[in-house]
């Protein structure tokens, strides 16, 4: 079980009246929007007023109240101070849910949407719950599953909105959680919702303040923990998804809210259930004020509420990493010795060789598979031939770079996606797409660059001041992550249109390369592989530890850097190729120890070579499963890639090793 550490003092005596005065002043923002985009009374302004400015000021609270009392019966229920919608990905998997909807049944998406997206959610969390019952529910590997969710689902919704392109802007911005009303119905099903889950939540309030206690005396107590731990559940779900299917996904709103709410002073159970939900419409009202200040003061900037709050997860997430106490911890990879090959090597190889000849013959047409020779062969060749190209590089380089960042950090479960790294590759991307008139595709890279070596030197800093234990490495990780992800999302939803390309490349699609694309990226992979074998002893030693490095006369700290920045450059190149979501950095390495190679330089050579495989095949699977439509390559690499964390986390690495 985890803890929260709070500290009495001023922050707390104080707490009740900093809300209240957020309250107000986020209710005097309010009124001077509204009198700004309304000066002159007519008809029009009327109608604007009415119908899109008062809803709108009447959803953003009850939304925020909404998401604060799903937030207190998640970590309730759960015991973990850490979970929410966001965290638990069901607020991914509810807007999944709805972009398949719109995509499949769109006219019975306004009859259903508060279903639909409590479908979503419930899978999600399902998943997310089923996979971590055996650990006892610990509340790190619970959210490292729910967010791997949630990154697995952002990555299917990128790809269903590419499907829909003619809506993609108008559905995007949807999901990034916009506000924008048209009549007051999204309102009035939000507050009756949350009216409802408010009375069945003070109903159930003593069962919850025993579920504090552990499983066997709550049990001795007569409380029937699977029914309250189920109910306490479907409301959260219910609560996230009808917030997700009216105004979008808003995240960390109900991460934050039940912890403010404790250090504004709330202790028992009752007063966190009335103080969260003030805290969360405080909080999401004040935002949306902030950002309809924006856009009254700089038009044509109209940011969504929701990616501007996930800006609040990131450093809410790394102020709770020293708070947080673990039942169990992630041990090391040892190795799998059971289940070695005899020849490895041929091994790998073969996969290569099989897989890249398998893709470049095989194909689908309108009457199904087909072997390509002779002149098909030579006509398929220019379509083929790059994006092959492009998908070994880029699986080369991410598994090469998740061995490198697995043996700098001695984390079994690090990798380029879980640590955040891919997505900060997409913040410097993204911040050369908007300063350059015209970048070229060495502009583009060196932004992958800048952006993935910032964030890998922050997640080494982080992990520094806790002796690079796993589990606030891969928290800080994915906490830099989800706020890098916002980033990406205020970027895209601005409108602007140089920041398309920065959409197409996070759906992980290879469509967009050529041949001079993908021999530069080739090119870049056999350069950025040729230094590994000159740091074989420095893989073989730092996984041992700080002191044994030191004692065997390895200067630790200078051979961290110098991995830490060849692996950013490794994630820069291969993330500019396929996209920041594949997780083929954290399953190429795994791969590699399961087939035999336990050294360093073997393990990371392997993994780019097994790497390339899941990327080639990854990227054949995409396009012959829905022919004639294509699935982005960093989808399919995803679904292979998640599943196989969430079992790592559920303790399937123990059962391997």
């Amino acid at each position: 079980m985890a803890e929260i550490a709070l500290r009495s003092g001023p922050v707390v005596r104080w707490g009740v009246w900093i809300w209240v005065a957020l309250a107000a002043a986020a209710l005097g923002l309010g009124v001077v929007v509204v009198l700004y985009r309304t000066p002159i009374p007519g008809e029009l302004d009327a109608i604007v007023l009415w119908h899109s400015l008062l809803p709108r000021a009447a959803i953003a609270p009850l939304a925020g109240a909404a998401l604060g009392l799903a937030g207190v019966l998640l970590q309730r229920v759960l015991r973990n101070p850490i979970a929410d919608p966001s965290t638990l990905g069901i607020a991914s998997g509810a807007q999944l849910a709805l972009s398949l909807a719109g995509l499949v049944w769109p006219l019975g998406l306004p009859i259903a949407r508060e279903g639909i997206a409590f479908a979503g959610g419930g899978v999600a969390a399902a998943i997310v719950l089923a996979w971590n019952w055996r650990r006892g529910l610990d509340p790190v590997t619970v959210v490292l599953s729910g967010m791997v969710v949630s990154l697995m689902a952002a990555a299917a919704a990128n790809a269903v909105i590419l499907a829909r392109g003619e809506y993609a802007l108008g559905i995007f911005i949807w999901g990034a959680g916009s506000l924008h009303q048209q009549s007051w119905q999204p309102a009035a099903l939000v507050a009756v919702s949350l009216v409802l889950a408010g009375v069945v939540s003070a109903l159930l309030a003593r069962p919850l303040a025993v579920l504090s206690l552990e499983d066997s005396s709550a049990r001795s107590l007569g409380v029937a923990l699977p029914a309250i731990r189920g109910l306490a559940i479907a409301l959260a779900v219910w609560l996230a998804g009808c917030v997700v299917a009216e105004v979008g996904l808003i995240a960390f709103v109900g991460l934050a809210a039940p912890i403010f709410a404790r250090i504004a002073g709330a202790r028992t159970l009752r007063q966190i259930l009335l103080a969260a939900p003030f805290v969360g419409a405080v909080l999401l009202w004040l935002t949306d004020g902030l950002v309809q200040m924006v856009a009254v003061l700089m038009p044509g900037i109209d940011l969504p509420t929701g990616a501007v709050t996930g800006l609040l997860g990131g450093p809410l997430l790394l102020w709770m990493l020293p708070r947080l106490r673990t039942a169990a911890g992630l041990a090391a990879p040892r190795g799998y010795g059971r289940h070695r090959l005899r020849h490895p090597v041929f091994v790998v190889c073969g996969a290569v060789a099989i897989l890249v000849v398998g893709s470049l013959l095989v194909g689908r047409n309108a009457e199904g598979l087909s072997l390509a020779w002779g002149p098909d062969l030579g006509a398929l060749l220019p379509l083929r031939a790059p994006r092959i190209l492009s998908a070994a590089a880029a699986g080369a380089l991410l598994g090469a770079a998740g061995a490198l960042l697995q043996r700098i950090t001695g984390n079994p479960l690090a990798g380029p996606e879980v640590l955040g790294v891919s997505a900060g590759a997409g913040v410097g991307l993204a911040a050369v797409l908007l300063t350059m008139s015209a970048p070229g595709p060495g502009a583009m890279i060196a932004g992958c660059v800048g952006g993935s070596a910032a964030a890998i030197l922050c997640v080494l800093a982080l992990a520094a001041r806790r002796r690079l234990a796993p589990e606030p490495m891969l928290l800080g990780g994915l906490a830099l992550g989800s706020a890098a992800l916002a980033v990406l999302s205020i970027v895209l939803a601005s409108g602007d249109p140089r920041a398309f390309p920065l959409f197409v490349w996070m759906s992980g699609s290879v469509d967009r390369l050529g041949t001079v694309e993908s021999v530069a990226g080739f090119a870049l992979a056999l350069l950025l592989l040729a230094p590994v074998p000159l740091v074989a002893r420095w893989l073989d030693l730092l996984p041992l530890g700080e002191s044994v490095g030191r004692g065997l006369g390895l200067g630790v700290a200078r051979a961290r850097l110098i991995l830490a920045m060849l692996a950013a450059l490794m994630i820069a190149v291969g993330a500019f190729l396929v996209g920041p979501l594949s997780l083929i950095g954290l399953v190429g390495p795994h791969l590699a120890r399961l087939v035999g190679f336990g050294r360093g330089l073997g393990q990371t050579l392997a993994a780019a070579g097994l790497g390339a495989s899941l990327m080639v095949l990854a990227d054949w699977i995409g396009r012959t499963v829905a022919y004639p439509y294509q699935i982005p390559i960093g989808l399919c690499a995803a679904l292979i890639g998640g599943p196989y964390l969430i079992w790592l986390l559920g303790g399937g690495r123990r059962r391997a090793l």
